[in-house]
């Protein structure tokens, strides 16, 4: 793919997410024009640089665009606006963290018009939007992944092919019920041993170094869990929402996975303690501990 079509791009969705790929992308010479419902993150957006444009205007004669939508509701009804308006070669770049069965729907809807259409969900935050070091799990025909490589390197520090579409939201639904299951894990884990004798920083040195670290461990603690932070840019109504898709996911495969399932209800459940809005790391407050607050 001609190296200066990828970089003329334009993103649906300017959110925490999407404007800080737009600002990272500016920041490294891309030309970036945006469209977002909210008129508060559409002035932000313009403010860092981004040309703002109505939807027909910004997919019309478009050879890439990115999607950084909440749900995969939001991704469907969007992708009947693209169809409507986008041209033949455009190629579609979904990030949010959609449904498998969406992805491939659209994907088989685009190819009939001659339109692409790649899930690549990222993780890594805010921070990691603007700083160009997500994760990104790529669903797409090998051709069009490595196509498109340049510019999945100018957004992210890790890039994983991991099959055809739809792959991409199966790995991202699935990582992040591991991440949900380890931050409560090693909430308990932390508290056991706090109470036990050993400090929590002292804890997380002894595991990140042994078999039982994970990101929760390594990152999540030290960055927003043991200094009282909680502002991650990531929500509980979010995880939430993820562990639904996950949910959802083993109904569909006719799976019964107690611990996940076990995991799952306690995500659900903690709606008593914490709000949507709350940080998603505070489900370690569930813990039997003093220490997060």
């Amino acid at each position: 793919m001609d190296q200066e079509i990828l970089k003329d791009v334009a993103i649906i969705g300017l959110g925490n997410m999407g404007l800080g790929m737009a600002k990272n992308l500016l920041s490294k010479g891309y030309r970036v024009s945006g469209f977002d419902l909210s008129e508060a993150a559409r002035n932000s957006a313009m403010d860092a640089g981004v040309k703002i444009l109505p939807v027909e205007e910004l997919v019309a004669g478009r050879r890439i665009l990115l999607l950084s939508l909440p749900k995969a509701e939001h991704v469907l009804a969007c992708s009947y606006e693209i169809e409507k308006w986008g041209e033949k070669g455009l190629v579609v770049i979904d990030t949010s963290t959609s449904t498998p069965d969406v992805t491939r729907e659209i994907y088989q809807r685009f190819i009939e018009k001659e339109m692409l259409f790649v899930d690549a969900p990222v993780s890594g935050g805010p921070k990691g939007a603007l700083t160009g070091t997500m994760t990104m799990v790529v669903g797409a025909d090998r051709w069009l992944f490595e196509a498109l490589l340049p510019l999945l390197k100018a957004m992210s520090s890790t890039q994983v092919h991991v099959g055809k579409a739809g792959a991409g939201n199966i790995v991202k639904i699935c990582n992040n019920l591991l991440i949900a299951a380890h931050l409560i894990t090693t909430a308990e884990a932390l508290s056991l041993a706090t109470k036990a004798g050993v400090e929590p920083e002292a804890f997380l040195a002894g595991i990140n170094k042994g078999s039982g670290r994970s990101a929760a461990s390594e990152v999540n603690f030290p960055l927003w869990v043991l200094n009282g932070a909680f502002d991650s840019g990531f929500t509980m109504g979010l995880m939430r929402k993820d562990v639904g898709l996950a949910e959802s996911l083993m109904e569909e495969m006719g799976m019964e996975l107690p611990l996940s399932q076990e995991i799952i209800a306690l995500w659900e459940n903690s709606r008593t303690l914490l709000e949507d809005h709350a940080d998603f790391n505070e489900i370690v407050k569930q813990s039997d501990s003093k220490i997060y607050g």
